[in-house]
C-alpha cells in the first residue's frame, strides 16, 4: 500500500482577494468623495449667492449695520478656526 502525502494549499489565492476587495472598497470611496466634492461645488455657489441676498436686506430695511455684518463674519471665522 502506497502512502499518500498531503500537500497543503497555498494561501496566496485568498490574500489576493483581500487585496483585491480592499482596493474595490478604496474606489468606492474615492468615488463617493468624489460624488461629494461634485455637489458641494455645484451648491456652494448658491448658498453664497442666498446669503449675499440676504445680508443686502438686512441692510435695506435696516435691521442690522455693515458692521454687524462685518462682525458675524468675523465670529463665523473664529469657528471655523
Amino acid at each position: 500500500m502506497s502512502v499518500k502525502r498531503i500537500v497543503p494549499r497555498k494561501r496566496v489565492q485568498g490574500g489576493e482577494k483581500k487585496e483585491t476587495a480592499a482596493k474595490r472598497e478604496d474606489s468606492g470611496l474615492s468615488r463617493q468623495l468624489q460624488d461629494l466634492r461634485e455637489q458641494v461645488d455645484i451648491v456652494l455657489p448658491e448658498v453664497t449667492a442666498r446669503i449675499a441676498a440676504l445680508e443686502h436686506l438686512l441692510r435695506e430695511k435696516q435691521l442690522c449695520t455693515r458692521h454687524d455684518l462685518i462682525a458675524a463674519r468675523q465670529f463665523v471665522r473664529m469657528q471655523e478656526a
